[in-house]
């Protein structure tokens, strides 16, 4: 365990300097411009409290490793996420003591069962999503390209990651298309 001087005088000297080519790094790999100050803020929090346990040899490496997993975790932890996002901030290069056989093995099993999840999913739906979510094209050009309307697009989108959701999460991974307005019986609407 450092002493809170030692481990000041350690961020002062190692960490600190780096918040440009920081700020940079997360530009390049945050959709969001709004989120960046804040990342960068929740990163150094996070290394600073890391080195209470004891101070990395190599800062920059343990910095950007910190700021990738963040943003790793973000992204996974949001409602609907474009994988070709968290792809990119997974390709995003740190030093090789950070990745374990572990976490790759995890990693390749999630993406695996991902894979299953889509191959569930009806031809057309499945082509949405992985439009939208793999090729990252906005719902316009996804309906344009298939020849359909921005509102299928967007049920499909719904359905097709709900759908991947259920899966992933242990269910069957089915279709659950919600009953629409006409085809709910008066009842409903009466008090």
């Amino acid at each position: 365990m450092n002493t809170d001087a030692a481990i000041k005088a350690w961020f002062q000297r190692e960490v600190l300097p780096l918040a440009p080519g920081l700020t940079r790094f997360i530009r390049r790999k945050w959709p969001n411009e709004s989120d960046v100050a804040d990342l960068r803020q929740e990163v150094f929090a996070r290394v600073y409290l890391a080195a209470r346990e004891g101070l990395p040899a190599q800062a920059k490496a343990f910095v950007y490793a910190v700021a990738r997993n963040h943003m790793i975790d973000i992204a996974k932890s949001a409602h609907v996420v474009s994988m070709r996002h968290v792809t990119d901030l997974e390709s995003a290069p740190v030093l090789a003591d950070f990745i374990t056989p572990d976490r790759t093995l995890l990693a390749r099993d999630e993406l695996r069962r991902l894979e299953q999840g889509l191959s569930r999913l009806p031809p057309r739906c499945r082509e949405v999503v992985y439009l939208r979510k793999v090729e990252g094209l906005s719902t316009r050009e996804v309906a344009e390209k298939l020849g359909v309307t921005v509102n299928t697009v967007e049920q499909q989108t719904l359905y097709g990651i709900r759908a991947l959701n259920d899966f992933m999460r242990g269910g069957s991974g089915k279709i659950q298309r919600m009953a629409s307005v006409t085809t709910l019986s008066p009842k409903v609407f009466r008090r």
